[in-house]
């Protein structure tokens, strides 16, 4: 089982994990290596913070291994 990062709670854990498990099938390129599935790819760019939720108002990372999710699951869900 892949646990989250310290600090971030099981929900917001999952909410992450699945909305980048959308980009992924979408052809997101995995920020980890491995042959997994995308739910475990997801899971596990979480868990080791190469995806985090993007909040307004504060600055993005610059760091290019890692991505920004910003929730916003009815938009993001809807083209599937």
């Amino acid at each position: 089982m892949i646990q989250p990062p310290v600090g971030m709670g099981n929900f917001r854990f999952v909410v992450l994990s699945a909305l980048r498990a959308v980009q992924l099938r979408r052809g997101s390129v995995p920020r980890v290596e491995g042959d997994h599935k995308k739910t475990v790819t997801a899971q596990r760019e979480v868990a080791q913070g190469k995806v985090w939720e993007a909040l307004p108002g504060i600055p993005e990372s610059t760091e290019a291994s890692s991505v920004a999710l910003v929730e916003e699951p009815a938009s993001v869900l809807a083209h599937t």
